[in-house]
């Protein structure tokens, strides 16, 4: 039989605004998590109008 994963808690992205589950690296900061990836990070300091 298949390990299933636990219910995880699941978050809206800042920037691509697609959800995204906890991840065990996140425990100690849960709460100031708001964007998916490093990549979608990077985006929030760009100027309005670029991709």
């Amino acid at each position: 039989m298949a390990h299933k994963k636990p219910h995880l808690p699941t978050k809206i992205c800042a920037a691509c605004e697609r959800p995204f589950a906890w991840r065990k690296k996140w425990q100690r900061d849960w709460d100031n998590v708001k964007f998916c990836s490093d990549r979608c990070r990077g985006q929030r300091t760009k100027p309005d109008g670029q991709s």
